[in-house]
């Protein structure tokens, strides 16, 4: 017999309703203006405090329900002074109630309390439809006992999230230092040229986001620049038809070319590069140039991350709503030129940091996503007694 098998054998359960154990308050409403400087969290429609008042109404362990807005139902846990505002408190009647174990069951209940949504306009959870939900009341010591592993799930994962993040950040730092040192050449000779010098650019031509379809010529979008592509790429998350390609007379990189995207709404956003190594052409955008040139293309992708780049590009950009360089300013940017042995010896140190911290940052969600799945399993097993009818 497992452990939460013993925990649970035998345990006499009475159902009642959360009316029926705990108060259920409703918060009074104020309003940003109306708020005094201070540090208490005001607690209204949102997943976090809407912002700071310098008086409480709630103190100690206090379980809130956001009470209108798109996150009207959403349930936090607190155990300091709080101002409840659009929102209602729940706390025990009685020390036969633990508050953390009333917490846990409602965050099973999460999606049936956002059903409980009413309203055309702005939708609002009502305290008598929260009153109304029929809680399992096992007794004292073993709804303290299911907290107590609850909330080590929790905590664990908290752990984790926390170690996890400091190991990014601090792979990030590493990984960014090294990235400057090989590629700044301060105490080594080394010849320097401009990209003008070295290569050739083709600047893209347009097409819209509709323009995109599921299968196709594999195409890169600037935006994606942004959000999906990293320092080398050879699969694209979108695609034009043959057609399309055809008709527009769109260009296309070709492998080892890199893509450089030239538009973005900041100057930090503009001129980082990917590496194309796929086997068939690439469409571009015409907000992307692509370069073509015999330095190792993941060499070039790599400068364009760093500090000694950016700086030289930066007088060559034009500001405006949309910033913006063009090939003749990338032409001026200087790079030191290595032999190849040495090019392709720094892109394999750069690489495996860029792989260190690239599976850090993807297992990292995963990870907490994993946790969290095997807590709400542990807590949809302690939570689930028998009704009567049931039994």
């Amino acid at each position: 017999m497992s452990y939460l098998e013993r925990l649970l054998e035998g345990v006499e359960v009475e159902w009642k309703s959360i009316g029926d154990v705990t108060e259920l308050k409703r918060g009074k409403t104020i309003t940003a203006k109306d708020k005094v400087d201070g540090e208490i969290p005001v607690i209204s429609g949102g997943q976090k405090p809407a912002y700071y008042h310098g008086d409480f109404n709630q103190d100690g362990e206090t379980i809130t329900v956001a009470g209108s807005g798109a996150y009207a139902g959403y349930i936090m846990y607190w155990n300091e002074p709080i101002f409840v505002s659009d929102a209602f408190s729940i706390k025990p009647l009685s020390s036969s109630i633990d508050i953390k174990y009333v917490y846990h069951f409602l965050l099973n209940k999460q999606e049936f309390i956002y059903r409980l949504q009413k309203g055309s306009g702005v939708p609002h959870v009502y305290t008598k439809d929260v009153a109304k939900i029929q809680i399992p009341i096992p007794p004292i010591e073993v709804q303290k006992e299911i907290v107590r592993i609850l909330d080590s799930f929790t905590e664990l994962t908290a752990e984790l999230t926390a170690e996890l993040t400091a190991e990014l950040k601090a792979r990030k730092q590493q990984y960014s230092y090294y990235r400057e040192q090989l590629l700044s050449f301060e105490d080594r000779d080394v010849e320097w040229k401009t990209l003008g010098e070295v290569g050739e650019f083709q600047r893209g031509k347009c097409f819209v986001k509709t323009d995109l379809v599921d299968k196709g010529v594999p195409t890169i979008h600037y935006g994606e620049m942004y959000t999906h592509y990293g320092v080398w790429a050879q699969e694209t998350k979108s695609f034009v038809s043959e057609e399309l390609l055809v008709s527009k007379k769109l260009r296309v990189a070709n492998n080892s070319d890199v893509i450089i995207v030239a538009a973005g709404e900041t100057i930090e956003d503009i001129g980082t590069g990917t590496a194309w190594l796929g086997n068939e052409g690439v469409v571009i955008h015409d907000a992307c140039f692509s370069f073509t040139s015999s330095l190792d293309p993941k060499y070039l992708s790599y400068f364009t991350r760093t500090r000694k780049y950016h700086d030289q590009i930066r007088r060559f950009i034009s500001s405006g709503k949309i910033s913006a360089i063009n090939s003749k300013g990338l032409s001026k940017v200087f790079i030191p030129i290595p032999s190849l042995e040495e090019q392709a010896r720094i892109v394999s140190i750069l690489d495996k940091f860029d792989t260190l911290t690239t599976s850090i940052s993807e297992g990292l969600p995963k990870e907490i996503e994993r946790r969290q799945r095997q807590y709400e399993y542990y807590r949809d097993l302690l939570l689930s007694f028998p009704k009567p009818d049931q039994a």
